[in-house]
């Protein structure tokens, strides 16, 4: 058992919202306390990839929950969408915004001339994602595109988590857009590192730890950036997901909820079985065998995050792709 914590080393926790703070309104089990407990001894930022409000309505939200949120904290999207902006079309020039106001006035503020109609002939697209968000809009993007004008997008998450359950994200608005233009946009948000970067730079990271609840963005994009990652198993992505993971998706940590970020990680521990030359992967007092291309439980052990660690070290220590593999069901069932 390993004495070092997920947060040895590290000056800046950086943490997705939606799923790792709060779900819908709500705080998320646990996520308030153990934010508020790490927050006086290291500088806490916050990365979403919400385009629909502004830096000011999520600290406002944050704050309600019982954190120290203020604007300054929250580096969003649409900022890093504008940021892109500002190096492809001229200063002032007018842009089609579809989207909330998150990304309205993020296009306003850095000066350019904000449109919602076509007919005004805009020198680019900039979309993220809003409730209101439906076909108008995405007609207007489409008719606008159909000239060469560059197109930027906050993200593209295809769902995200609110309070009733996994809704439709950006990434589904996008793509209507895409299959009408038959191009795709720039993507300024998680994966992509530019909004990493941009946390990066405004907190003054040396060792940045990020906290994220989906695989294809959020550990994805802090892979590429080159940023160390614990994926929540609190928000869209569980125990299936995480054996799946392909290589450039995989987390540097695995915690059940943000508690365990000050509790020692355990390490990974491999033997072979001298009879059978199987692999056996331990973590804690969980433990998972490698026959071949079968997964299998060795020992459940206590704590069910542990045998998730096994599993997911064993099998994506073993070198094959997960549809090659037979994968005990005990190892990603949910409940």
């Amino acid at each position: 058992m390993s004495s070092a914590t997920p947060l040895d080393g590290v000056d800046v926790v950086l943490a997705d919202l939606d799923g790792v703070v709060y779900k819908g309104a709500d705080a998320i089990p646990y996520a308030v306390e153990s934010i508020n407990a790490l927050a006086g001894s290291r500088r806490v930022g916050y990365i979403t990839n919400n385009a629909s409000r502004t830096p000011a309505s999520v600290a406002e939200h944050l704050s309600g929950l019982g954190l120290s949120v203020g604007p300054e904290d929250v580096v969003t999207s649409p900022q890093a969408a504008v940021r892109l902006l500002a190096g492809l079309v001229p200063a002032g020039s007018t842009v089609l915004v579809i989207g909330g106001d998150g990304l309205t006035s993020e296009v306003a503020m850095a000066g350019f001339s904000v449109t919602d109609s076509a007919e005004e002939r805009p020198a680019a697209v900039i979309q993220g994602f809003a409730p209101e968000v439906g076909w108008t809009q995405l007609a207007e993007a489409s008719f606008a595109l159909q000239e060469d004008i560059p197109w930027v997008a906050t993200n593209t998450d295809w769902t995200i988590p609110v309070a009733r359950g996994i809704a439709p994200g950006n990434g589904t608005l996008v793509s209507a857009v895409h299959t009408v233009v038959g191009r795709l946009p720039i993507v300024a948000g998680k994966p992509e590192v530019a909004i990493f970067e941009e946390a990066v730079r405004r907190f003054g990271a040396s060792k940045a730890l990020f906290l994220g609840d989906r695989l294809d963005t959020d550990i994805l994009g802090a892979n590429r950036a080159g940023i160390e990652s614990a994926l929540v198993l609190t928000g869209v992505d569980r125990a299936k997901q995480v054996l799946a993971a392909d290589k450039n998706s995989r987390p540097t940590y695995i915690l059940d909820d943000l508690r365990q970020l000050n509790e020692p990680y355990p390490t990974t521990e491999v033997s072979t079985d001298a009879r059978t030359g199987d692999r056996i992967v331990s973590v804690g007092s969980s433990a998972v065998r490698l026959a071949g291309n079968v997964v299998s439980v060795e020992r459940a052990g206590d704590r069910p995050v542990d045998l998730l660690r096994a599993a997911s070290s064993a099998i994506w220590g073993s070198g094959l792709a997960i549809y090659g593999l037979e994968v005990a069901p005990a190892l990603y069932a949910e409940g």
